[in-house]
C-alpha cells in the first residue's frame, strides 16, 4: 500500500532541495522545489506502489530545474550595482546547506558532471537511475560524477577536506 504523499515530502524534501540547489544555484531552487512536489502531488495517485520515489521525485526535480533555468536564461535581471556576494540563507537547518564554497564550485563544474554529482551523490541515486534521468550510461554518469568530484576536490578543497557526498 502506497505511503501518504505528506509521509514521501517529509522523507524526501531535503533531497529534493539539494538537488535544486545543486543544479540551479541557492536562489532559483526553492520555486523548482515548489514545482517539484505540486507536479508530484498531482500524479501521487498513479504512482506504482513498487515505485522508487526518491529517484521519481528526483527526475521531476530534474525536469523542473530544466524548465526554471530556461525560463531565467530568457529573462534580463536589472541591478544597479553587482553585490560583492549573495547573503547566506538562514532559513534551513544548516546541516542541510553545503557552505557557500561549495556551492560555487559545484555551480563551476560542467553541467553533466554537475547534474551526476547532485543526482548520485546529493540525492543518493545508483548510476543507472542516474543515467535515465540525464541520458547516457551508467559508466558515463559513473565517470562524470567521479570527475566532477575529482574537480570539487582540487578547487574547493586542494587539502583534501571535501567529502563524496557533497
Amino acid at each position: 500500500m502506497k505511503r501518504p504523499f505528506e509521509q514521501a515530502v517529509t522523507e524526501h524534501g531535503a533531497v529534493v532541495l539539494r538537488v535544486c540547489r545543486a543544479v540551479l544555484g541557492v536562489d532559483e531552487a526553492d520555486d523548482a522545489w515548489s514545482e517539484t512536489f505540486l507536479s508530484a502531488l498531482r500524479a501521487w495517485p498513479d504512482l506504482p506502489d513498487d515505485a522508487n520515489v526518491r529517484a521519481w521525485l528526483v527526475t521531476i526535480a530534474h525536469r523542473k530545474a530544466v524548465d526554471v533555468a530556461r525560463a531565467g536564461a530568457r529573462q534580463a535581471v536589472p541591478v544597479a550595482q553587482v553585490p560583492d556576494a549573495t547573503a547566506p540563507r538562514r532559513d534551513q537547518p544548516e546541516e542541510a546547506l553545503p557552505d557557500g564554497d561549495l556551492w560555487t564550485a559545484l555551480a563551476e563544474l560542467p553541467e553533466k558532471q554537475r547534474l551526476c554529482v547532485a543526482y548520485h551523490h546529493v540525492a543518493g541515486l545508483p548510476h543507472p537511475e542516474v543515467a535515465r534521468i540525464v541520458g547516457g550510461t551508467p559508466a558515463a554518469t559513473r565517470r562524470a560524477a567521479a570527475d566532477g568530484i575529482a574537480r570539487l576536490r582540487s578547487t574547493y578543497a586542494p587539502d583534501g577536506r571535501v567529502s563524496t557526498h557533497v
